[in-house]
């Protein structure tokens, strides 16, 4: 008996060639008030058309194209991730040059102290991912990264931080402990973290220009940035465990310095 030939299996959807999805309602809206014009958006069949209806305006209005598709299309698009029944296609995100830092906190102008967080070899681009939106939850004004042992700018880094790689600033630096040298010069406080640090977090002054310095899960910062830092700071761990993940570290500290602003007047 002939066999009937095996039919090719069902290519699942793919980003339009040379673009990033961005999925999700709260981050396809910080993408167009970023400014930011998505060439095509993919809206799921049925009643999204209705819920999402100013969104699918907005992004016409910027020029994308709109389509509508099966929500299997999109749920394997987005991977399995939440994507609300809206998915946006547009050029990937590009680091700030390092020049851009120096010239914005040279003109610093705004009435609060600036606040950055430095990540250091921070490479998952998940952590990464929750680290920015942490970063922009604080109201920090810029993350700096070094060229070399970090996340890149990916879509995943996207899809996590939701909306927040979009709306905060993040720079890169070729070196950064020469970079944290500069930001000194320019009167930035640089803040380390480290667990064998004998300073607690919530003993030391933040609400003058902070810079605060998390290193990667495991090793820490590195030596060169670890110098570079004008004091060391560690959260009180009280539990069992010795340590904790880098966003969550992360957001602890961002909103103690939000907590110290908010509190009093500034210090330094």
């Amino acid at each position: 008996m002939k066999k009937k030939p095996r039919s090719a299996p069902r290519r699942g959807p793919r980003a339009p060639n040379g673009l990033e999805a961005v999925h999700g309602v709260h981050a396809v809206r910080a993408l167009l008030a970023r400014g930011e014009a998505p060439r095509e958006l993919w809206l799921q069949e049925g009643e999204a058309a209705g819920r999402l209806a100013e969104l699918v305006e907005q992004a016409r209005a910027r020029g994308a194209r709109v389509t509508t598709h099966p929500r299997d299309d999109l749920d394997r698009l987005a991977q399995g991730a939440a994507h609300q029944g809206v998915i946006a296609f547009c050029p990937p995100l590009a680091f700030e040059a390092e020049a851009a830092l120096w010239h914005r906190l040279q003109g610093w102008t705004a009435p609060e102290a600036p606040l950055l967080l430095v990540l250091d070899g921070i490479t998952d681009v998940h952590n990464f991912g929750a680290c920015l939106r942490s970063a922009d939850a604080a109201g920090v004004h810029g993350v700096v990264v070094p060229k070399d042992k970090s996340a890149p700018l990916n879509a995943t880094v996207r899809k996590v931080a939701c909306g927040a790689a979009e709306a905060v600033p993040v720079y890169q630096v070729t070196n950064l402990a020469r970079a944290l040298d500069k930001l000194k010069a320019l009167g930035v406080w640089i803040t380390g973290t480290a667990g064998e640090a004998e300073a607690s977090l919530f003993e030391v002054d933040l609400r003058g220009a902070t810079a605060l310095v998390m290193g990667a899960e495991g090793k820490g910062m590195r030596r060169l940035t670890r110098e570079a830092c004008d004091q060391l700071v560690k959260l009180p761990m009280v539990g069992s465990v010795s340590s904790l993940n880098v966003s969550v570290a992360t957001g602890i500290g961002l909103f103690e310095a939000v907590r110290q602003r908010s509190s009093a007047p500034e210090a330094r």
